[in-house]
């Protein structure tokens, strides 16, 4: 089915012009307005957009019509008749966030006030580059969509976050499932029939954070997401940094070992050959088969079937192997975030992703190592803390950068 036309064309400039644009201008300015606020009177609406109060009326009740705004009831008032608060309605649009982990996928939905109303975590999936996880993927988003209890014509958006090269203005990935010369949110459009986008995994995350997480006042925050790889994402003055093309963060990629480990990236002794999820797996499973113990050695018959997050379960139930090598890891992570607290110098730094939910365990080792190889007066400047999200970042992240693009692209295709 197709989307309804309502929030599409007002936030599109799609055959406006003279009046209609102009009241199509208010009404997306009264949307974000009250997404910002929450419910307002027509006084204050009025104000705020330096019109009279028969034109805001006007147009609250025509988007009360389209079933966008809603009348949340009366305010006390000193004097005067009591005025009615106006405010979104959270029923007019939802959006989907799909967290592709390595080895399992999170589905989140958001309605149009920014509550999660659903959110279906560790779905079984293999990330790997080929067709048939690229169909299982597309299989996968058509049932979560087909489970959710709204009407499907009310899903406005969906983001996809995957790990990689990724440019989310062009809906490309570099990566993961570059097989055509479409764009990946093009294919899966195509399948699904919602408007489509693609984020990096942990920009997802970070902006999950950043809006809905551990960001209050800040305005310098990075982030950093330790999962089987390493990324960041960076918040400077309270804009999310992309660069040029998105592929800003690239932090596990840093060239920071002299070894001849070959990276995914194609290069070696990059950051994430010794810091990262990845390593910490390769590092475990030899600890194992030359001798050493675990609480992991009688759970599995086959070392080989360990991973990631079963090692990060094994540290926080106190096994001394997992605690051991998290330590390890942190030192050289926090060694390399020396060299970005240097750089950026941020008032707030947030670990996230599957690593990070260990708590002191790894941050810990991370903070020792920033207060060795970083400047103090940089160093003293920024708070070290484990995100308050944990996985729900990603698709929360997901869910508020599909409706972002939905609420900020004015498109002016047919």
């Amino acid at each position: 089915m197709t989307p309804p036309p309502i929030l599409f064309e007002i936030f599109s400039d799609r055959n406006s012009s003279g009046v209609a644009f102009k009241n199509k201008s208010l009404k997306r300015g009264i949307i974000n307005l009250l997404d910002e606020m929450g419910p307002l009177t027509l006084a204050e609406l009025a104000r705020e957009f330096n019109i009279s109060t028969p034109k805001i009326t006007t147009l609250i009740n025509e988007m009360m019509q389209e079933e966008l705004i809603r009348d949340y009831g009366k305010i006390e008032s000193t004097g005067g008749r009591p005025a009615s608060m106006y405010g979104l309605v959270a029923e007019a649009g939802y959006f989907v966030g799909v967290d592709v982990k390595q080895h399992s996928i999170n589905f989140g939905l958001l309605d149009f006030k920014k509550n999660l109303v659903l959110i279906k975590e560790n779905v079984s999936y293999q990330l790997e580059n080929t067709t048939e996880a690229l169909d299982l993927l597309i299989k996968l988003i058509e049932t979560f969509l087909s489970e959710a209890s709204v009407e499907r014509s009310k899903i406005l958006g969906v983001c996809i976050n995957l790990s990689g090269r990724i440019n989310h203005r062009s809906g490309y990935s570099y990566s993961y499932f570059h097989f055509q010369e479409k764009p990946l949110t093009e294919i899966i459009e195509e399948h699904i029939g919602i408007r489509t986008f693609l984020e990096n995994d942990s920009r997802a995350m970070a902006y999950g954070e950043f809006r809905c997480g551990s960001v209050s006042n800040e305005k310098n925050v990075l982030y950093v997401y330790l999962d089987y790889g390493i990324g960041l994402g960076i918040l400077i003055e309270g804009e999310v940094y992309y660069g040029k093309s998105g592929f800003s963060g690239e932090f596990g990629h840093i060239p920071f070992f002299q070894n001849e480990l070959i990276c995914h990236c194609g290069k070696k002794g990059c950051l994430e050959t010794e810091a990262s999820g990845q390593a910490l797996v390769r590092r475990f499973k030899a600890a194992l088969q030359s001798g050493s113990t675990s609480i992991l050695t009688k759970q599995f018959e086959n070392i080989e079937d360990i991973k990631l997050q079963h090692i990060i379960q094994a540290a926080k139930q106190e096994d001394n192997l997992a605690i051991e090598m998290l330590a390890e890891l942190g030192e050289k992570i926090g060694k390399g975030l020396a060299i970005i607290l240097n750089i950026f110098n941020p008032e707030l730094m947030i670990l996230g992703g599957t690593m990070a939910s260990t708590g002191e365990y790894l941050r810990l080792p991370i903070q020792s190592a920033l207060n060795k190889y970083s400047l103090s007066l940089v160093n003293k400047d920024t708070k070290l803390i484990v995100s308050k999200l944990g996985e729900k970042a990603g698709v929360l992240g997901g869910c508020l950068i599909a409706r972002k693009k939905i609420m900020t692209e004015k498109s002016t295709e047919a």
